[in-house]
């Protein structure tokens, strides 16, 4: 069972995206105050389990048509994996979007309808709704994307319990964003009880999503 034994939420900590690290590759440090924090267990589920769960958020951001987006209004009844990243990242953010969107074309329909894959930008002076419709659409034209103004999104990781993504100069105008790099998966009960870092094999995929679609939250 491939279950992450970490202590705390920060053990993800950020991961610049320029191609030198890697999630797997973070430590596991333990919380001051005993808050969120993940830890194994025998759920059922292959995910890092989430303790306590994140909340979906109530926030509305802009969808790559210029639109509002209610979050939670708007998957509510879904599985809803949510990740924040950014379109420059040249790693870690289209490798989770390139196995989401490999392992839901190999699931049958009674199991992807229930699923939204929703990409939160933490760089929203680049990625404009065109920009994320462009990238998002070489993984899969379902996926949602959402961006809004940067103080909302720094806010909305400090909601999630996130550090708040963090820029590294590359030179030449350029810059890398450092980003917490897990999947979060909420279920019908707008909770995340549990995430996937980088490097979750195609098995756990399949096998977390289907048993989420199915059964919801159901740790047997």
């Amino acid at each position: 069972m491939a279950v992450f034994l970490l202590s705390a939420l920060a053990a993800f900590g950020l991961i610049a995206c320029n191609g030198d690290d890697d999630a797997s590759d973070a430590e596991a440090t333990p919380t001051d105050d005993g808050g969120t924090g993940m830890e194994a267990g025998d759920t059922g589920y292959r995910g890092a389990l989430v303790t306590p769960p994140f909340e979906k958020p109530g926030i509305t951001l802009t969808d790559t048509s210029g639109k509002p987006y209610d979050i939670r209004k708007e998957t509510e009844g879904s599985v809803v994996l949510l990740y924040l990243g950014y379109t420059h990242c040249p790693d870690v953010c289209p490798t989770h979007m390139a196995d989401i969107a490999g392992v839901l074309k190999e699931l049958p329909a009674d199991v992807t309808k229930k699923v939204k894959v929703v990409f939160i930008t933490t760089d929203p002076a680049r990625d404009t709704p065109e920009v994320l419709r462009k990238w998002l659409d070489l993984f899969d034209k379902s996926f949602i994307g959402l961006t809004g103004p940067e103080d909302t999104i720094i806010n909305l990781q400090k909601t999630l319990g996130i550090n708040p993504a963090t820029k590294t100069d590359l030179g030449g105008g350029n810059y890398a964003v450092n980003h917490a790099a897990y999947v979060m998966a909420f279920t019908p009960d707008n909770l995340a009880h549990t995430v996937y870092p980088l490097g979750v094999t195609e098995d756990d995929w399949k096998h977390d999503i289907a048993k989420l679609a199915k059964e919801g939250w159901n740790p047997k």
